[in-house]
């Protein structure tokens, strides 16, 4: 049936796949969400700061 070499091959398989399978689901729920999270409140701050200094001027 399976020599052990091609069960070897088949363990790494899914072994990259379910890393690859995680690694995508931690991306897409936390990572990247805290990166347009981030963006977001660091440019509201820029404009903020913005119109504060239009109205010093």
């Amino acid at each position: 049936m399976f020599e052990f070499d091609q069960y070897l091959g088949f363990l790494a398989f899914l072994t990259i796949l379910t890393i690859g399978f995680w690694l995508m689901i931690f991306l897409i729920t936390f990572v990247i969400p805290y990166w347009i999270g981030g963006s977001v409140i660091e440019r509201l701050n820029e404009i903020k700061d913005e119109k504060k200094a239009k109205h010093s001027a």
